[in-house]
């Protein structure tokens, strides 16, 4: 069977395919069946089996589709890993968000970059993984919701776990114009609640203000912040080296002269190690509960300070020998290393066992803008880098 792969026909196929999946409006938190059907079927027509998981409400959906190998031998298997969703759009694009256009040398639409790209890549390249002799089993892993604290890759997670797929080469294809990334930060998101008792502004002794308390708690993070900075291990690897902490607004009142009865603080921190991470909630929720909620009962007994947990995205951290670094540089001839100070789903691949390393077509940069695009060499640069992959996990 002949093994010669037309990079310029699989070219036109990726954009083809780019503008199908750019057409679907995967925002995250709404209904991504559409894309993710389309997808499935797409691989299943080429002989792939697949499996799905869901929200609670079935309305947003992962895929986990695999090319079989024709005889392993025991080499790992390859994930190739993309989120499907999308951050939401503003009214200030130039074309349309949801229709790809091509501009000289560039293709413009939501998820161009960030990072359809990828995923369309591995779908053009899919009938070539399909008519060779694999000694290895190719699979493609497409998630809900990355973009919002990485909802959906932990139900896939749950469920490789349970099929004992834990063993492998997971290549995560975030937008690294193709360089090698082994390593970044976590990311924890929180809103914490604050329900107080209202009032008449000119009586404030009988009313208590979630709002006051809202930023004594927020002023106790930013306290808490400079007490990570002096945590910073010495050879750190990112920039900055310590685990960061952010404020992203208090939010709360009705008037002027009302005393406010509820106000809630968004907030994230993005740790260097988990230790960080536990450290910064005991120390925060040791103030909200031995602080600042007996003294909002002192005046109201059903005060509540309540902190909802909206994401915890485990950090991907750097390894020595790291099987997929290797592979990828084997293929690339790029022997660096970086880190990135976005998150990716690195880690929860790499949490379980599976040999993980992020490299995509695109620059982060473009990523979340208006106007997103991705240059089209990153998408030849993609297929090329396929191509090796083609080539390393084909039977002599």
């Amino acid at each position: 069977m002949s093994t010669e792969v037309n990079l310029d026909k699989l070219y036109e196929n990726s954009i083809k395919i780019l503008s199908d999946l750019i057409g679907f409006k995967t925002i995250s938190g709404e209904d991504n069946n559409d894309l993710i059907n389309y997808c499935e079927k797409y691989l299943n027509d080429l002989g792939a089996t697949s499996f799905k998981t869901y929200d609670d409400e079935k309305k947003r959906v992962n895929l986990f589709a695999t090319i079989k190998a024709k005889k392993s031998n025991g080499v790992k298997p390859i994930i190739l890993s993309g989120h499907t969703d999308t951050v939401p759009v503003s009214k200030s694009w130039s074309t349309d968000p949801f229709k790809a256009t091509i501009k000289e040398d560039k293709l413009y639409g939501r998820g161009s970059c960030d990072m359809k790209g990828f995923i369309a890549c591995t779908l053009a390249f899919a009938p070539i993984f399909s008519k060779v002799d694999l000694n290895r089993d190719i699979h493609f892993s497409f998630t809900f919701d990355e973009e919002t604290a990485c909802l959906g890759a932990p139900i896939l997670i749950k469920e490789l776990k349970k099929r004992k797929i834990q063993d492998g080469i997971c290549i995560v294809g975030e937008p690294t114009k193709m360089k090698i990334i082994d390593a970044h930060k976590g990311c924890y998101e929180y809103t914490t609640y604050f329900e107080g008792l209202a009032g008449h502004s000119s009586m404030p002794h009988k009313g208590v203000s979630a709002v006051e308390f809202a930023s004594k708690y927020a002023n106790k993070l930013v306290e808490l912040r400079e007490e990570l900075k002096k945590r910073a291990p010495k050879d750190s690897i990112f920039d900055p080296p310590f685990s960061t902490l952010q404020v992203g607004g208090i939010f709360g009142g009705i008037a002027h002269n009302v005393i406010a009865d509820k106000c809630r603080v968004e907030w994230e921190t993005r740790p260097v190690v988990k230790e960080d991470g536990i450290f910064l909630n005991q120390q925060i929720d040791k103030y909200a509960n031995e602080v600042l909620l007996p003294e909002m009962k002192k005046v109201f007994p059903n005060s509540k300070i309540t902190k909802e947990i909206i994401g915890e995205v485990t950090g991907f951290d750097r390894v020595d020998n790291s099987e997929a670094c290797e592979l990828v540089s084997s293929l690339t001839g790029d022997n660096s290393r970086e880190v990135v100070s976005f998150g990716t789903e690195a880690g929860l691949f790499q949490e379980i066992g599976i040999s993980t390393v992020v490299c995509g077509p695109g620059s982060i940069e473009q990523a979340h803008k208006v106007d997103e695009f991705i240059e089209l060499n990153e998408l030849k640069k993609c297929l090329k880098f396929l191509e090796g992959i083609k080539k390393n996990s084909t039977l002599n």
